[in-house]
């Protein structure tokens, strides 16, 4: 084969090679992160325009404030929905880096956006009731799908994290001492019975917040310490369908060595692996913890009859 074919096959096969993909994966990751933070944006502005502020009820944090503002100057509340954030914007680029903060800038922006087309459209309710509990689970499902994908609508928490590192209270300490004094404001500019939904309101949002960054099928990792650590572990494969993985442990006060079983499973199963232990050692030590996210490994549930 002459040195010329030689170099032009060697161009075709580099021109056949599949794409980099991780190129690929990287724009989805884009993508899906965009469309996230534009639909958690576009939630929020709807809790916020159809229900809580025609309703004169407000959020906490700098949506709150944005609020109280925006109803004292008659000004378009997405003008102080961006005005007050862009501050901490700065903030949360030096404490916590670029992405975070071209995320938060995207979210403010499509949610300030959202609230000026919606603020001509009708409330749905004028039940100040009904309008804090399902403005409050709109907001909490916004802000939690934002937070999720990176980005945050309220800098509020940015905050709490510098004033942490100079006080001795803790970011959630710190934040709902802010929001308490934010909510109870409301109460001279809308009145007290408004300051009261707001509560409602600002409540909803934070539990719906957590359900949505953690998910309903919330998992938890399990460890267990028994002498009778292999029965447990078949039982627990067998019978939730969980792998289980040995730690080697050493009691710090006898020097014993034992076997500590480490496993992983929803909490809907809680009550079922406790009753499996139970069965086999009703003095084995058993302790529960939240995980927010799991990746990886073998967590996937096995098949079980």
């Amino acid at each position: 084969m002459s040195s010329d074919v030689k170099i032009l096959t060697q161009v075709k096969a580099e021109q056949q090679k599949p794409e980099n993909p991780k190129a690929g994966s990287t724009t989805l990751k884009l993508l899906r992160r965009l469309v996230f933070l534009t639909f958690g944006a576009i939630l929020m502005a709807v809790g916020l325009e159809i229900f809580l502020v025609p309703n004169r009820i407000i959020d906490g944090g700098i949506t709150g404030v944005s609020i109280m503002v925006s109803h004292i100057t008659n000004v378009p509340l997405g003008v102080f929905l961006t005005l007050f954030n862009l501050p901490f914007l700065f903030m949360g680029y030096k404490q916590i880096g670029k992405t975070f903060a071209l995320s938060t800038l995207f979210a403010v922006v499509i949610m300030s956006v959202g609230t000026y087309f919606l603020h001509p459209v009708d409330p749905i309710t004028i039940d100040p009731l009904l309008a804090a509990v399902f403005g409050g689970v709109l907001l909490g499902i916004g802000v939690g799908l934002v937070i999720r994908s990176g980005g945050s609508l309220d800098g509020t928490e940015i905050v709490a994290i510098l004033i942490n590192k100079k006080t001795p209270f803790s970011v959630g300490e710190i934040v709902m001492f802010i929001n308490v004094f934010i909510l109870g404001s409301a109460g001279f500019i809308f009145g007290w019975d408004h300051a009261m939904y707001s509560l409602i309101a600002y409540y909803l949002a934070f539990k719906l917040i957590d359900i949505t960054i953690e998910g309903i099928d919330q998992s938890k990792s399990v460890w267990i310490i028994s002498d009778k650590h292999k029965e447990i572990g078949d039982a627990l494969t067998q019978r939730l369908g969980r792998g289980v993985t040995y730690l080697e442990g050493e009691g710090a006060y006898s020097g014993d060595s034992k076997k500590v079983i480490f496993v992983v499973i929803t909490r809907l199963e809680e009550a079922k692996l406790k009753s499996i232990v139970e069965d086999w050692d009703s003095q084995a030590f058993v302790a529960i913890g939240n995980i927010h996210d799991v990746k990886g490994g073998r967590f996937k549930k096995k098949a079980i009859h």
